[in-house]
């Protein structure tokens, strides 16, 4: 080969080596802008940014980032998170210093946990830091097996968010005092806002119960006011008690007397309503038997006892009153009715009205008592005693009672005289004997 040719290898590789050599100095100087342009990115941010490799050491931060850690622990700490440094390292030292005042136990402790949520990437967190300062952290892999985190500033929201809580407590206690001022049903159907707070009635068809104490002021004139009102706070406590278990709407308390009905805003049917008005006025009977002797121990000689009337009726019910006052209230001859059986009962009796005895006749035990005349109603009211649930009653005491198109018997064994047993013997067994000659006729 001659030296020509050798001279003209000799030049093309050179010139290959300066192809290769530029295109490397264009490629670092690419990468290099590249990496000023990231740094210039990362810098600009506003929130802490943070990239760590597959070993989890530090690639890259901003002053964001550092700033949390200056903010919270100081410099000292803050200049341990340099590139290069371990990740579990440098959050190590600042759980020493303080930084994390919500994380307990050990330095150790806290690496392990802090690495096994390093293997739940992708879930936001939120970190309060001693400095007060809180930050939601999202941290999320890259495809080379490391990760980067992103650190927002969220203490503003937390901010406006516990304001918003000491304001909803503050409204809650407000509503849960007022509450106290209305019937459970009517607050849960004004707050959830089924019912609209202004002037408006309907008629609809309840059962509405009145009581009060035979002879309140005699029985406690003796009675000094403070301990009056202790007296009568907790009769009506019990009694509002009673009421409320079985699905009372309580009206209000006048005194010593209560007004309560059954029907709205809530009703399970008119039957099933009055059924649970009687029973409910069976249970303040029988509840008050009980406080009779607590009351006699407290200088109450002459034992309370109630009086109530129930009556089923159509009756308007619904906000009336002002734009600026409303009372949740019933009225209507239906009310009045009511208010007047109770003013008739004895004390301790229950007296309904027929409209309610049909309702309720098949579970509950009534006597009769007649007719009275009402003011406002141009017929005689017929009125019924209540005695007892059947199921509460011993099987032989209780009546046999059968209302049929072409039969009727109203029998109480338990009141009869051996005289009358033996006449009442007689007569079924002639009308038993009747209806088989009837029956193979």
């Amino acid at each position: 080969m001659g030296s020509t040719e050798k001279r003209d290898g000799a030049d093309g590789r050179n010139a290959e080596i300066a192809r290769q050599q530029a295109e490397i100095e264009r490629l670092t100087e690419a990468l290099h802008s590249e990496k000023n342009k990231l740094n210039d990115v990362v810098t600009s941010l506003q929130e802490g940014f943070i990239v760590f490799d597959r070993e989890h050491r530090l690639v890259v931060c901003n002053d964001s980032y550092l700033r949390f850690y200056i903010d919270a622990v100081g410099q000292e700490v803050a200049d341990k998170v340099v590139p290069g440094a371990y990740h579990l390292d440098f959050l190590g030292d600042a759980f020493d210093a303080g930084m994390f005042p919500d994380v307990q136990g050990t330095r150790e402790e806290f690496i392990e946990y802090r690495r096994k949520r390093q293997n739940e990437l992708r879930r936001a967190v939120e970190i309060r830091f001693c400095s007060g300062q809180w930050v939601q952290v999202n941290e999320h892999p890259t495809h080379d097996g490391g990760f980067v985190a992103v650190y927002t500033d969220i203490t503003e929201l937390k901010r406006r968010e516990a304001e918003l809580a000491s304001k909803t407590n503050d409204l809650e206690r407000l509503s849960n005092q007022l509450a106290k001022y209305l019937s459970p049903q009517i607050y849960q159907s004004i707050f959830t806002g089924k019912q609209e707070v202004k002037v408006a009635s309907a008629r609809k068809k309840l059962t509405v119960f009145f009581s009060d104490i035979a002879e309140f002021t005699a029985t406690t004139d003796r009675l000094q006011s403070e301990e009056l009102t202790a007296l009568l706070n907790q009769y009506l406590t019990e009694m509002s008690d009673i009421a409320l278990a079985h699905g009372a709407t309580i009206d209000k308390f006048v005194g010593d007397a209560i007004m309560i009905f059954f029907g709205d805003p809530e009703s399970r049917g008119i039957g099933d309503d009055a059924l649970s008005c009687v029973k409910m006025s069976i249970a303040m009977r029988d509840r008050m038997a009980e406080l009779k002797n607590s009351w006699h121990e407290s200088g109450i000689v002459k034992p309370l006892r109630c009086r109530m009337g129930i009556h089923t009726d159509y009756c308007t019910v619904g906000n009336f009153g002002s734009d600026d006052r409303l009372d949740y209230t019933i009225i209507g001859g239906g009310v009045n009715l009511a208010s007047r059986l109770e003013s008739e009962a004895e004390p301790g009796e229950i007296l309904i009205s027929y409209e309610t005895y049909a309702h309720i006749k098949d579970e509950i035990y009534c006597e009769p008592c007649g007719q009275i005349d009402v003011k406002g109603i141009a017929y005689p009211v017929t009125t019924y005693r209540v005695i007892d649930v059947y199921d509460r009653m011993d099987r032989d005491l209780r009546p046999l009672q059968v209302e049929l198109p072409n039969f009727r018997m109203d029998m109480k064994t338990a009141l009869m005289s051996p005289e009358e047993s033996d006449k009442v013997s007689k007569l079924l067994t002639d009308a038993l004997e009747l209806l088989k000659k009837r029956k193979h006729q």
